[in-house]
């Protein structure tokens, strides 16, 4: 059993950034990729951003990669996403999901991920 927890989220003005952070209690964390999803109100989960095992490459959505900014340090079993030039449409509840798949890709699938923390919401003013 992994546990996830995420942190970091709040209400900010337009062009602020965040920094969300990602705790997984897993022995193996190094093994595992780690990604970001983001679910605004009254739509579909959507990927932001997945880092695999090795922590060297993210993989962004198109739409956010000028902006947000996935790591892992692996000595915390912690990843976060730097959000910057933060917008009214990043407004939404952010996900940490791990696959517990060693070794695994980064993926933007949701379905390769087999835990998931509970969310921080982000929620950008204009």
């Amino acid at each position: 059993q992994v546990q996830v927890v995420e942190s970091g989220g709040g209400l900010v003005q337009a062009g602020a950034s965040l920094r969300l952070s990602c705790v997984a209690s897993a022995p193996t964390f190094n093994t595992y990729s780690m990604a970001w999803f983001r679910q605004a109100p009254g739509k579909r989960r959507e990927f932001v951003a997945a880092v695999a095992w090795g922590g060297d490459d993210a993989t962004y959505a198109d739409s956010l990669r000028s902006r947000f900014t996935m790591s892992r340090e692996p000595g915390r079993n912690t990843v976060y996403l730097q959000m910057n030039g933060l917008k009214p449409e990043d407004t939404a509840i952010y996900f940490c999901a791990v696959n517990t798949v060693a070794y695994a890709l980064a993926s933007e699938q949701s379905g390769r991920y087999d835990y998931w923390g509970q969310g921080t919401r982000v929620t950008v003013s204009s």
